[in-house]
Order: C-alpha cells, then sequence, then structure tokens
C-alpha cells in the first residue's frame, strides 16, 4: 500500500474494508511487443526487402547507387519499428493489472488514463494461454449482458474477439502461478471448487468461475 493520503498504485480508490489485494504487475513490453505489435515479423518482413535489396544492388551496373537506395530503405524501416518498440516501452510502463479476493483492476491508457474494474460477479470465466520463459495471457470471458469495448480495452484485449470483447492480462510474468491464483479467487468467490491449472505451457490450461474456455 502506498502512503497515507495517496492512492494505492493501479487502483482507483484504495480498497474497501474485506477487500484485499492479492496480486500486481504489468505486462513485459518487449513480449508486449513481439505478441500484441508483432514487432519480430514486421522486422522480419523488413529485413527480407533490405536484404534484396543490398542483394540486387550488389548486382546492378551501378551498384553504389545502389546500396545506396538499400541503406535509405533500412533507415525507413527503423521508423516504424522504433515506434512500435517505444510504444510497446510506454504501454508497459502506465499498465498495472491487479487481482483482488473480489474483481480484477486494469489500469491503462497513454493519453487518457483509466481504470477498468471488473468484478467476479461479471467475470464467466478466465482462460490462461501460456508463452515461453513463463510469461502468458490471461483472457477474461465477461457475461453476455456485461461488455467494455474493443477499441477501449486494446491491446489489452482478446484478438478478434470483436463480438464479445475479452479483457486480457498480456504478456504476464510467471502466468502460471498468477492463472491458479485468479482461479483459487474465482472460485472462492463463486464458492465452488478450485479448479486444476498446470504450469503456463503454450496451447495449454484454462481456468474458468463457472466453466472452463479454452485459450
Amino acid at each position: 500500500m502506498s502512503a497515507v493520503g495517496r492512492l494505492p498504485r493501479g487502483l482507483p480508490e484504495r480498497l474497501p474494508d474485506g477487500e484485499r489485494l492479492l496480486w500486481q504487475g504489468a505486462p513485459d513490453w518487449r513480449v508486449l511487443a513481439r505478441r500484441a505489435f508483432h514487432l519480430r515479423g514486421l522486422a522480419i518482413y523488413f529485413g527480407v526487402i533490405v536484404a534484396y535489396g543490398f542483394g540486387s544492388a550488389a548486382l546492378s551496373d551501378t551498384p553504389l547507387a545502389g546500396v545506396a537506395w538499400a541503406a535509405k530503405l533500412a533507415g525507413l524501416a527503423l521508423v516504424p519499428i522504433g515506434f512500435l518498440a517505444a510504444y510497446a516501452w510506454a504501454v508497459g510502463r502506465v499498465t498495472v493489472y491487479s487481482i483482488t479476493n473480489r474483481r480484477v483492476v486494469i489500469q491503462l491508457g497513454l493519453t487518457l488514463p483509466m481504470t477498468i474494474n471488473l468484478p467476479f460477479a461479471k467475470i464467466e470465466a478466465a482462460s490462461l494461454k501460456g508463452r515461453a520463459n513463463g510469461f502468458g495471457d490471461i483472457s477474461l470471458l465477461l457475461n453476455a449482458g456485461d461488455k467494455v469495448a474493443y477499441l477501449v480495452l486494446w491491446p489489452h484485449a482478446r484478438p478478434w474477439r470483436l463480438a464479445r470483447p475479452e479483457p486480457m492480462l498480456r504478456a504476464v510474468p510467471d502466468a502460471g502461478r498468477v492463472g491458479q491464483l485468479l482461479a483459487r479467487a474465482l472460485a472462492a468467490s463463486a464458492d465452488m471448487p478450485v479448479p486444476a491449472v498446470s504450469d503456463a505451457q503454450p496451447g495449454h490450461v484454462a481456468a474458468g468461475s463457472k466453466e472452463p474456455v479454452a485459450a
């Protein structure tokens, strides 16, 4: 908790009596850049184009001019790559994910900071998709009548779930442990047995408050 007179980090207000903070974290900006913004794919795309440009220049009648053109293209390619990397870093800096014994809270927004409160009563199920090195994404399926606009959530939204957007805790470190913690909190809130959640491995794991949902 923060000092007296200051709001707790990542929360819109002090927690009421009986509510406890169980976990707080933020997306790893490097993983976020690769998974949400597809930075690696973009870099490979531009790399192939630049390599082709240098290869063509070496075989042309005016190699110096060709090399200069390819070098200029490489410089231009760094602009979108650098922008996306910087944006991912900024998103990682301002985002705070919080799990209490009653809700999930997502603090987000660069130009317009906002806080999204997701009480457990509004969460139908949660699923974990593990990534390499212990990172993972935890998506939250909301009740049919409870919706948060996809554009408001992005990039903290499960991809392509436009009709029924699912908030997502993205690029979470130690995702298996966090998923288990959330599963226990959801189960305790619903007064249900705790569902089993295995280690975060690619393509694995679903944990729900009412029923599991495949990742």
